[in-house]
């Protein structure tokens, strides 16, 4: 039973509905509420030491390396993928949460957003994944990286979506971008 659970967690965290932006929705344990920004403002230099963290998980994720993946992140975390604000409080669930990204990634570009960095990402095919048509897309994610691990995965609109005036709704895709 115990081996079923990172399953049941993947196919949880794929089954939810992708709702809920408002303030209450995006608070975190981060100590800051609010949306993960759409885009760097003034696109500022990301830290090297977040930029090395968000590097080293996205190496290993497109390696298949699972485990080293979730090393990357800090616990408990947050993560958000098209759903709401999801807190990660234990090692079984950052490692279920890494396992249900069917994408692996090579990282492009990062840059300082506020407490964030935002990170651009190819999406490729990785060892355990199923990336299929995401193949050679683009993600867009803004992390928080606190002491070297990540409290905050928050998947970013693709910079190439239409901005229709409205406030970016945080960590959700548009419809026809893959998730990493």
């Amino acid at each position: 039973m115990r081996a079923a659970a990172p399953i049941a967690f993947a196919i949880l965290l794929g089954a939810l509905p992708a709702c809920g932006s408002g303030e209450d929705s995006a608070r975190t344990d981060t100590g800051r509420s609010g949306a993960a920004p759409r885009s760097a403002p003034g696109g500022g230099k990301a830290e090297p030491t977040a930029e090395r963290v968000i590097r080293g998980w996205s190496d290993a994720l497109r390696a298949g390396d699972v485990n080293r993946a979730a090393g990357y992140f800090a616990v408990p975390s947050v993560v958000q993928n098209g759903t709401p604000p999801i807190r990660l409080n234990s090692r079984r669930e950052v490692r279920a949460f890494n396992l249900s990204l069917p994408c692996g990634a090579a990282l492009v570009r990062t840059e300082a957003a506020g407490p964030y960095v935002a990170a651009t990402f190819r999406l490729t095919d990785r060892p355990g994944g199923q990336c299929g048509d995401g193949k050679g897309g683009v993600a867009r994610t803004a992390f928080a990286i606190r002491n070297e691990k990540i409290v905050a995965w928050r998947r970013l609109p693709d910079e190439s979506a239409p901005d229709e005036g409205a406030p970016p709704t945080p960590g959700r895709p548009p419809a026809d971008s893959p998730a990493i």
